[in-house]
């Protein structure tokens, strides 16, 4: 019988996408941006993992985050003041850019309520991505233009 040490690295499957994209977003942009992000993007029939629609009373929350972020074809982190100042957002990025890794186009960055000098502060290679921001579009269309991209991937 062989070791787990004999395995070839064909033999570590990546399962199937269950979810379209990951919602990563600070709970002080939930009400303005996050929640009706990830509403406007199952309307538009994308299968979206998000807290509020994933977690419930008694879940390990770590847990159901990494098989959320290893489960989703897309990364969607909505970058705010709040995002890089909180654990939880840095921990989803974290998994997110291991995951996907930034150069892969699978994060999708929306920027609220920050500049690009802000986010060059932050995180240089999170400001090198091509990013929406609420600032000049509306939650609708930044949802369209996030589901055009995921399904010209498809």
């Amino acid at each position: 019988m062989p070791s787990s040490s004999d395995e070839t690295p064909a033999e570590h499957h990546i399962p199937p996408w269950e979810y379209d994209a990951f919602v990563s977003h600070a709970g002080e942009d939930k009400a303005e941006v996050a929640r009706p992000l990830a509403e406007a993007l199952r309307e538009l029939g994308l299968a979206v993992w998000y807290d509020e629609f994933e977690l419930r009373i008694g879940d390990n929350l770590r847990r159901k985050i990494d098989a959320g972020i290893a489960s989703s074809r897309f990364g969607i982190v909505i970058l705010s003041e709040h995002f890089f100042a909180g654990q939880w957002p840095q921990y989803e990025l974290d998994g997110l850019v291991t995951r996907h890794g930034v150069s892969a186009q699978n994060i999708l960055p929306i920027w609220h309520r920050v500049t690009k000098e802000y986010i060059i502060a932050q995180s240089p290679s999170l400001a090198g991505v091509i990013a929406l921001t609420t600032s000049a579009l509306t939650i609708e269309e930044i949802a369209a233009e996030i589901a055009s991209v995921i399904r010209s991937q498809e």
